[in-house]
This record gives C-alpha cells, sequence and structure tokens, in this order.
C-alpha cells in the first residue's frame, strides 16, 4: 500500500506545465518527475560531444552560407520562445550545421540546435520550412517533451517493478506487458507530443514572421522523401498523412500571427 501511495503522490506532484497557452494549440499539464537541471546536465554534454565529434571528422559548419541562413531563422524564432516560456529568454542558444545525409535535425533542452545539411539540401528547403522545422524543434525543448518520457518510463518502471515484488504477476510476463504498454500509452502519447511540437511550431514561425504555410509544404517533401516507416501504431510519430492533414487545419490558426508579424516594421522574411 505503501508503495501504490508513493507512485500516487510522485504522480500527483509532478504534474505540472512548462509553457504559457499557444493560440494554435492548447496548454495541459504534463507529468515532469526527472529534475530539470539533470536533463540540461546531459544535453548539455551530449551536444558538446556531437559538436565535437563532427568538428574533428571537419563536418561541422563546413557551409557559411547555410550556417548564415539557420542563424538568422534560429534568431527569430528564438525571439519569440519567451512567450510560451520566460526563462528561455535566459537559454544560451545555439545552432549548428553537421555535414551529412540525414534528413534530420533537432533541439535539445536550452536552445541547443542542430541541423543536417542533408534535411536542407535534399528538400530544397526554404527558410520558411527551414523555420517549420526549427519551431517544431524548438518547441519540443520548450515542452521539455524529453524530460516527460523519461518521467513516464520511470512510473512506468515503478509500477511493473510493484507488479513484480507483490506476485500480482509473474515474471515471464514482465517483457509481453511492458511491450503492450509501449504499444498503448507510450507510443501514441510521443505521436501526440509531435502534434503538439507541430501546433507550437506554427505558432513560433507565423510570429517570427515565416507562412505557417510553409509547414505543410514541408512535410509534403518529407512524404515524398520516401524511405521505409512502420505503420502508426509501431511509430512514435504521425503519418505523414495525418500529419499534413493537421497542420492544414491548423494553419488558419497561426495566418493572423504571421500577418501580424509581417505588417512590423522590418518583418522577418519568409
Amino acid at each position: 500500500m505503501k508503495y501504490i501511495t508513493l507512485v500516487f503522490l510522485l504522480f500527483i506532484a509532478g504534474c505540472s506545465s512548462t509553457t504559457e497557452n499557444s493560440e494554435v494549440v492548447g496548454n495541459r499539464r504534463q507529468l515532469l518527475l526527472v529534475p530539470s537541471s539533470q536533463i540540461l546536465q546531459l544535453s548539455d554534454q551530449s551536444y558538446a560531444q556531437v559538436k565535437a565529434k563532427a568538428s574533428a571528422e571537419g563536418k561541422l559548419d563546413t557551409n557559411p552560407e547555410l550556417v548564415r541562413r539557420l542563424q538568422q531563422v534560429a534568431k527569430k524564432i528564438a525571439a519569440q520562445s519567451s512567450l510560451f516560456r520566460k526563462d528561455s529568454a535566459e537559454w544560451d542558444w545555439e545552432v549548428h550545421l553537421i555535414t551529412s545525409e540525414e534528413l534530420n535535425a533537432y533541439c535539445m533542452p536550452g536552445g541547443k540546435i542542430i541541423f543536417y545539411t542533408g534535411i536542407i539540401e535534399k528538400l530544397n528547403l526554404t527558410d520558411a520550412e527551414i523555420a517549420a522545422i526549427m519551431g517544431h524543434e524548438v518547441a519540443h525543448a520548450l515542452k521539455e517533451h524529453g524530460r516527460e518520457r523519461m518521467s513516464e518510463e520511470l512510473v512506468k518502471s515503478l509500477g511493473l517493478n510493484f507488479l513484480l515484488v507483490t506476485n500480482k504477476m509473474d515474471a515471464k510476463y514482465a517483457g509481453a506487458a511492458n511491450l503492450l504498454t509501449t504499444l498503448t500509452v507510450s507510443l501514441p502519447h510521443n505521436r501526440n507530443q509531435e502534434t503538439e511540437a507541430d501546433g507550437i511550431g506554427l505558432d513560433l514561425m507565423a510570429r517570427a514572421g515565416y507562412d505557417p504555410n510553409a509547414a505543410v509544404s514541408l512535410w509534403q517533401k518529407m512524404a515524398g522523401a520516401g524511405g521505409n516507416k512502420p505503420p502508426e501504431i509501431l511509430s512514435s510519430h504521425p503519418a505523414d498523412r495525418k500529419r499534413i492533414d493537421n497542420l492544414q487545419n491548423l494553419v488558419p490558426k497561426a495566418l493572423p500571427l504571421y500577418q501580424q508579424a509581417s505588417a512590423k516594421p522590418n518583418k522577418a522574411a519568409g
């Protein structure tokens, strides 16, 4: 009983939200048990290792024009981030480019951004499409989605251990139970995080002066890039068609923000 009470108290104490409301998507409470300081420390270490490896291989920031474009977009996206999370104004924002065929980019907690040349060059991205990717990745950092996933894994582990130590479940079924939880809870929630990041990313890019319609064209390009993708039920990401449809439904909410940003002096070019 004490074990159940501890898990319940941890769950209640960890429910909070890291961001303010978006005009494109709603806000929600999150399970955040793992200390933010721990996540930031791990992220900084990982980011430093990624940069050091790329630099040693002669792959870090080798295209000055692409780096300039990324820095320009990052500056505009970062300037809007404090509307959703005030402490992000104090983050030590960085953006770097790694020469690689990968169609990938990410933003670590604390505003540490990496883009791979493959995603820009293979998809022939416009600045607005770069902003769509960056807004999405920054949204993950603002919402601390990684910290949330780690917290959920902690609760899942505690729950499974409880069933085992109290003989409520035979140990031989532990693997199947873990797989079932992954398929029915973890992966669907990861897909929800992706959808949430799409919405907040639209908000960010529109406020930064980039046409939110570019998010739709981006994912149309991503879908056209092909590659073997698992069925949605086995994936941490929504299916391409569902993602595009959702973005198209959200664009009308973001357009007024883009129009307001475009009407301001020294507007951001998209």
